[in-house]
């Protein structure tokens, strides 16, 4: 009898820690679980230590708020001027409201990923080829827009859309290589005229201002001659006249007048003995050897030049 009591005791006691296993419920942190009371949404339990009521109430789903990547396959695109491309991305959502989640759609990851796809080949067939490389954030923003209005109700939110490959078929690329080389050509192309130009517009600029230089150089150069000419001119003119003036000093002096006769007869000799020296042919005047009548004749001329000088202050 006692034993068969033990034996019920034991039993009461192992469904009662069944039944505590099955109500005591422990939610992790950034989690969210669902509960039902006789099949219908009760409450949403967030984390923490719980108490369901036995056989009353069960957790129907478990939803995590942290946000999530979710894969976008591989899928391909028509552009808008015709031509195919294969573009997968990747998705981040969050759950924001867990009941919504669990009971506004069966799998809202794959209706989302549907979604995202749909949504972006409808963005592509928009915009040519070359532009789906440039406007990649445009794309983006456009699908996570889209998607944020379709997901609303479900209560997940979309946070961002990232583009990963875009993979044009190999003939493409090999035309698009073809017109980047072509491209980059034409800028080099360019890019050399122009720095032809440039040089020769300098090259040019450089021989004007030489040019210019070199008249400046010369016209200074020119006035700096002629300045020295000048005062060379004038220089030998002020020494001449002071030498002229000098020697009528000396010849109004005393003795000066024997001196510029002996003066005179000298010079005509030596003058007289260089003829042959300069050339074989020689006309002599008659009178070569009246040395007295050349110095008078010297003379004469001398006293004609003093006179005239004489009277002209007169004449003033």
């Amino acid at each position: 009898m006692d034993q068969g009591i033990f034996l019920l005791v034991l039993v009461i006691a192992a469904v009662a820690f069944v039944v505590l296993l099955k109500t005591a419920i422990v939610v992790p942190q950034q989690s969210a679980f669902i509960v039902e009371r006789l099949g219908k949404y009760s409450s949403t339990l967030h984390a923490g230590f719980h108490i369901l009521v036995p056989f009353i109430e069960r957790i129907a789903y478990r939803e995590s708020l942290k946000e999530k990547a979710l894969d976008i396959a591989e899928q391909i695109c028509i552009t808008k001027d015709n031509v195919q491309v294969g573009i997968d991305g990747v998705l981040y959502l969050q759950v924001l409201d867990p009941a919504r989640a669990s009971y506004g759609i069966a799998d809202y990851h794959f209706a989302i990923s549907q979604l995202a796809q749909t949504t972006l080949r409808s963005e592509i067939g928009k915009i040519d080829l070359d532009r789906t490389f440039e406007e990649r954030a445009t794309i983006n923003s456009n699908v996570v827009r889209e998607l944020d209005k379709a997901t609303e109700p479900w209560g997940v939110k979309v946070l961002r859309y990232e583009i990963r490959n875009i993979n044009p078929p190999a003939d493409v690329l090999q035309a698009m290589e073809k017109q980047m080389r072509a491209e980059r050509e034409k800028r080099a192309v360019i890019l050399t005229s122009e720095g032809d130009r440039d040089a020769k517009i300098n090259q040019a600029e450089g021989d004007k201002q030489r040019v210019i230089k070199q008249s400046e150089a010369n016209r200074q150069q020119q006035i700096n001659e002629a300045a020295g000419e000048a005062e060379a001119i004038l220089a030998v003119a002020t020494a001449t006249a002071e030498g002229l003036r000098r020697v009528a000093e000396a010849v109004s002096s005393a003795g000066g007048r024997e001196a510029m006769q002996l003066r005179v007869a000298e010079n005509y000799v030596a003058q007289f003995g260089n003829l042959a020296r300069t050339s074989n042919t020689l006309v002599i005047p008659a009178n070569v050897s009246d040395i007295a009548g050349m110095i008078a004749m010297a003379m004469k001329v001398f006293d004609q030049s003093r006179a005239a000088g004489g009277t002209a202050p007169a004449a003033r």
